[in-house]
């Protein structure tokens, strides 16, 4: 008897293991299942390179230790406090559409380079602070690491623009500037310069430095760059290429314009003095420095005349045959250059660029990738609808915004 029943137990285990087994033979069935779309390019009338500066430097409580980042801050707003119709108190005289964000918050990344993908925009140049693990350095080096890889996946490029400013904290000496500099480039080659959609010029990697401000001899730059197997396409601000090339030492290739108290005029006419010059469109200035306790403002406002500057300053770079023209910026709301909407300029920027650029989508489009970051929000723990919404994405980066919208038409934005 006691034989019987021991073998009867020895056939349940086997049993439980040989089917145990067979189950871990089978396939996971995902319930909601995303077809996966490579990157589509949009087709466009005007070949010029449209690239837009990038400020990755926002953080909200979530991303900063519970406090509220400095740009959204400056020194005497506090976002915690918000009007009767849930706006907060930002430093900045614009509101972005979305509210502050994050600039490491992938959903708000989306938004932003989905909406540069349908104006036309063909990359971001963005604003980097090196690996110094000082102030906010460390936090701009996180997000613009995000930022690399979501503009990948949506099939945008982008490229790096040294602010070498930030070597004087903290930083005594010229030797000691330098090597931080060196190790900062080596960092680039390795993290950024190789990937596929990190912009190329001529075959080598763009580069431009906000200035130089820091290290302003062509000597100095030189061995800087030293450092890396590929001497990248490097440009300095305008006016400041001779900080960093000499009768005998030519390390810039040229200069790109930014909004200053110079004339667009003036900035366009030294255009043939180098091998690579790259224009600047702005959308209007207006800093809250002043009204954001960080001192005077930097440059007199100008006006935003409905849309009409930027637009004009489109037309002169288009008139003035630029390869490359700077969109300045996206986000910079300290100086109210940005041409991300805002609830004072809605879309009207970005409809202005898909004109220029000879893109053939519209507000709508814009419109429905705005639903598409809110329905991100709403629902964000609710695994059906954020797996519809990633089917949406893929559509959209695919160039099927039909099928993107028919997706988002099934929910309704509270």
């Amino acid at each position: 008897m006691k034989k019987i029943i021991l073998y009867a137990a020895l056939t349940v285990v086997v049993s439980l293991i040989v089917n145990g087994c067979e189950r871990d033979k089978l396939p996971i069935i995902d319930p909601y299942p995303v077809e996966i779309f490579e990157p589509a390019s949009p087709q466009k009338s005007n070949d010029m390179k449209l690239y837009v500066h990038y400020m990755p430097w926002f953080e909200t409580p979530e991303t900063n230790g519970g406090a509220w980042g400095q740009h959204w801050t400056m020194a005497n707003k506090n976002p915690n406090n918000m009007d009767e119709n849930g706006k907060r108190e930002v430093a900045a005289h614009y509101y972005p559409l979305i509210g502050p964000y994050a600039s490491g918050d992938k959903d708000a990344l989306e938004y932003h380079l989905l909406l540069m993908k349908y104006s036309g925009i063909d990359g971001l140049l963005v604003d980097w602070y090196g690996t110094r693990d000082l102030y906010d350095y460390p936090a701009v080096k996180r997000n613009t690491e995000v930022l690399m890889d979501v503009a990948g996946k949506v099939g945008l490029e982008l490229a790096i623009v040294y602010e070498d400013q930030t070597l004087r904290a903290e930083m005594e000496g010229t030797d000691e500037k330098m090597a931080q500099a060196q190790a900062d480039m080596k960092y680039l080659e390795a993290n950024f310069f190789n990937k596929s959609n990190y912009i190329k010029v001529d075959g080598k990697p763009l580069l431009l430095v906000f200035g130089p401000q820091e290290i302003s001899s062509p000597d100095n730059w030189s061995t800087i760059l030293s450092v890396l197997n590929t001497k990248p396409s490097f440009l300095a601000l305008y006016g400041h290429s001779g900080a960093t090339n000499s009768a005998a030492t030519k390390n810039a290739q040229g200069e790109y314009i930014w909004v200053d108290a110079t004339s667009m005029d003036t900035k366009y006419a030294a255009k043939d003095n180098f091998e690579l010059f790259m224009g600047g469109a702005y959308p209007g200035f207006h800093d809250f420095y002043k009204e954001g306790g960080w001192g005077e403002s930097v440059l007199s406002s100008i006006d935003y005349a409905d849309g009409a500057t930027f637009r004009n300053l489109l037309n002169m770079a288009k008139s003035n045959h630029v390869d490359m023209l700077q969109l300045i910026t996206w986000n910079d709301f300290g100086e109210g250059t940005m041409i991300e909407p805002t609830e004072e300029f809605g879309y009207s920027f970005l409809s202005e660029l898909q004109t220029f650029s000879g893109i053939s989508y519209n507000t709508p489009v814009l419109e429905d990738i705005y639903k598409y970051y809110v329905l991100k929000k709403q629902y964000p723990n609710n695994l059906k609808v954020q797996s519809a919404l990633s089917q949406a994405f893929y559509y959209f980066i695919s160039l099927q915004q039909d099928k993107a919208r028919s997706i988002l038409d099934e929910y309704k934005v509270n």
